[in-house]
């Protein structure tokens, strides 16, 4: 049993009840012991509960032992950068559609105790690299889920080229190309008409997105590979790189991305055990209420 555990709490105020979730939370995480950190920007919507340490989100990760993640899996990927950035294990509350990174759901909080007996595993999930090469410069990213090319939405359609390892593995002219990993392979990639990966495999998902042609599929690459990008448009039309839905840039003809797994991980805290299978079999395998 763990005494004392400081805990970083990110709620997503844009979830309908996110707020409520959130205060049952801090109350539960209080009554164990924990020490709560919330960003100074909620201040007002906790004034009434006591004990809570307020301060700057990053300052607080960095403080903490565990991030307590309430909202979605957009919000999980948000509060994941500073997760691997700062090595802090991550645990996800869902209150959002999905949730295939969370761990509980907001019914659940009473196996917050768990935490402090330490009935939990630590899942840890390899991200991506992405390095943007120019002969000017050069940028690079990490993702939890995946890299996304694509055009804008009346362009013509560019093309795109991949190699593996320097040998050309595709050549297709399509809206765009999803990069991802196992954990992204449920997101945007699925949508696409990708598989379904294990998220504690490690390997590189390639799906087309809306590719020109019979015979395009999805490409499975192990993840010691080397893959690179370039693309090609006409009449100069615009083509953009989004990281995990965030980081999105315009990217010119004389770019390549060479994506590569990440020397970093992030660990994901599992309280309720095989929650990956109880989303899928529970929420893509029936329709939306």
């Amino acid at each position: 049993m763990v005494d004392h555990i400081k805990v970083a709490l990110h709620p997503n105020m844009t979830r309908e009840n996110a707020l409520i979730c959130a205060k049952e939370a801090v109350g539960k995480l209080l009554e164990l012991g924990f020490s709560v950190y919330i960003d100074c920007s909620y201040k007002k919507h906790y004034n009434n509960i006591k004990g809570i340490v307020f301060g700057d989100f990053k300052r607080n990760v960095e403080e903490c032992d565990i991030i307590i993640v309430i909202g979605g899996d957009g919000t999980i990927l948000h509060s994941a950068q500073f997760a691997y950035c700062y090595n802090k294990p991550l645990l996800g509350i869902n209150t959002g559609t999905l949730g295939f990174m969370a761990s509980l759901e907001s019914d659940e909080l009473d196996k917050l105790s768990r935490l402090k007996t330490g009935e939990y595993v630590i899942e840890k999930r390899m991200l991506l690299s992405a390095k943007i090469n120019s002969p000017s410069s050069s940028k690079a990213f990490n993702a939890l889920n995946d890299i996304v090319v694509f055009k804008s939405p009346f362009a013509k359609l560019p093309d795109f080229e991949v190699s593996s390892n320097g040998i050309t593995v595709s050549r297709i002219r399509a809206d765009g190309m999803i990069f991802s990993t196992p954990t992204g392979s449920t997101a945007y990639a699925l949508s696409a008409g990708g598989p379904i990966i294990e998220p504690d495999m490690e390997c590189i998902e390639v799906t087309q997105l809306c590719a020109h042609s019979l015979f395009a599929r999805t490409m499975i690459f192990t993840a010691n590979k080397m893959l690179t990008l370039t693309c090609k448009t006409r009449d100069d039309e615009d083509i953009y790189i989004s990281i995990d839905g965030e980081n999105t840039m315009k990217m010119s003809d004389d770019k390549e991305i060479v994506i590569t797994k990440s020397d970093k991980v992030i660990e994901l805290i599992d309280i309720s055990g095989s929650n990956f299978y109880k989303a899928i079999n529970e929420k893509l395998m029936r329709p939306f209420k």
